[in-house]
């Protein structure tokens, strides 16, 4: 007997800038299985404003050489999978959960956002962040993973109409 295929839940993750950048502007398509299952909507991708903010100031560096209407449709298509979140002011004040620190204070508004939204995932190549994985399992959080092993991990929904 073939066991029924179950609807999982919507996937909810965090990526990084350096992931964004690969995404929207390199065009890496060694994460398309990542663009596809946002562009269908199995997977949903958030940011807060200060991790979106981020993303459009490394744009704008002078060594991405891009033009100001490469900036704004990068940033409109990035607008269009990556749905902005409001986090409260203070994330963690009523919590009791105790976040864990990252080495690098820029990144600390990934982990952040993660918690917040409840995301399932934070995907990063930061070093710093990716250092955290067991104690965000620990913590029973959100997993960290480079987008390798994201990839690795990711299975996606079984289409039934083909």
């Amino acid at each position: 007997m073939i066991p029924k295929a179950t609807q999982t839940a919507l996937q909810r993750i965090v990526v990084d800038t350096n992931v964004c950048l690969d995404l929207f502007m390199f065009r890496d398509q060694r994460w398309q299985l990542l663009v596809d299952g946002l562009k269908s909507g199995e997977i949903e991708a958030v940011t807060s404003a200060s991790c979106r903010m981020e993303f459009m100031l490394v744009l704008a560096y002078e060594k991405m050489q891009l033009s100001t209407e490469s900036q704004a449709a990068i940033l409109h298509e990035f607008d269009q999978l990556i749905r902005l979140v409001d986090l409260p002011t203070t994330p963690l004040a009523n919590s009791v959960i105790k976040l864990p620190l990252c080495k690098d204070r820029d990144d600390q508004k990934f982990l952040e956002l993660a918690y917040a939204s409840q995301a399932d995932t934070l995907i990063t190549k930061d070093k710093a962040l990716l250092k955290l994985a067991r104690k965000t399992i620990r913590l029973q959080l959100f997993r960290i993973f480079s987008p390798e092993a994201w990839l690795a991990s990711y299975v996606p929904k079984l289409d039934l109409r083909k």
